[in-house]
């Protein structure tokens, strides 16, 4: 018989910070609240762009060219549009129920910024990136880019709401997203009074953000914009929702390899991020304008 798991912390939206000049961000792991780099893999980072009101702007708000090596970056769009290209030549578009997943893995350059026409209108922006480690005999595999539309996820449809899987499997439905490692990632929406049941192995990392709305989560509460880290101690995780809302769950098995992190690359090691430094310097992540 399967247990229910502890709620090990709630945690509020750390204070938010820029990147770039088009996402303004609460970091709630590796610097933010959870400053541990392994507790949550096999994520990395967790960077919330809370539902922000932006004013109209002839340009486009965003980040510029930088470079990425060893890790997934995936980002989840809630309100908004952004844009993104790269130096592999991906480039795309997506909006409220898509999922950008780049693999830079041996290394790409990126840049992402607000897409023209939501630039030019403005208004309420809301997204959350996600980077996604790569074990060591994946770190230098070939780029790769997966633009995931809010159709093409798993909709598994209940009384009291919809799961969307991006990634992973539950009763069979199976999210679009291909990983490198067992990943499950969805966003549940919950009606008024709804309700759900999530089963996880107790070793996977698992934390719920509460994206919209306010909910119980095996009887401890949590509201709009606070993460939930769980325990790794049992498999059930109960949601209830008191009012309409969305909620961000991501769980996966940890990988256990050392962790090194300097920048926009994640390696295994020093002497790896030495050769990533020196191969962007050389121009081997190829040329972005």
């Amino acid at each position: 018989m399967n247990t229910a798991r502890s709620i090990e912390r709630v945690i509020a939206p750390p204070p938010p910070h820029m990147v770039g000049d088009g996402f303004r961000v609460h970091n709630f792991f590796p610097s933010g609240a959870i400053q541990s780099k392994q507790r949550m893999s096999p994520f990395f980072m967790l960077d919330y762009a809370s539902k922000f009101e932006f004013p109209p702007s002839e340009q486009p708000r965003g980040v510029d060219v930088h470079p990425h090596r060893g890790f997934e970056t995936v980002t989840i769009a809630y309100h908004g549009k952004i844009a993104h290209h790269d130096s592999a030549g991906n480039k795309g578009v997506i909006e409220e129920g898509d999922v950008q997943w780049m693999t830079a893995a041996s290394g790409v350059l990126h840049k992402e910024y607000h897409e023209a026409s939501f630039s030019k209108k403005g208004g309420p922006f809301q997204m959350v990136q996600l980077w996604v480690n790569l074990p060591a005999a994946y770190k230098m595999t070939t780029p790769r880019y997966q633009e995931l539309k809010k159709e093409a996820m798993g909709h598994l449809k209940f009384e009291g709401g919809v799961l969307e899987i991006i990634a992973g499997e539950v009763n069979q439905i199976k999210g679009p997203a291909k990983t490198f490692t067992p990943v499950h990632l969805s966003n549940l929406h919950l009606h008024k009074e709804g309700s759900f049941t999530l089963h996880f192995p107790s070793h996977y990392n698992t934390g719920l953000l509460v994206v919209k709305g306010s909910v119980q989560i095996n009887d401890t509460s949590a509201s709009t914009n606070h993460f939930v880290l769980l325990a790794n101690d049992g498999e059930d995780i109960n949601i209830n929702s008191s009012e309409e809302s969305t909620i961000l769950i991501l769980a996966g098995e940890p990988i256990h390899e050392p962790l090194v992190a300097y920048g926009p690359f994640l390696m295994n090691t020093w002497e790896e991020i030495d050769q990533a430094i020196s191969d962007f310097n050389l121009g081997k992540f190829g040329v972005l304008d």
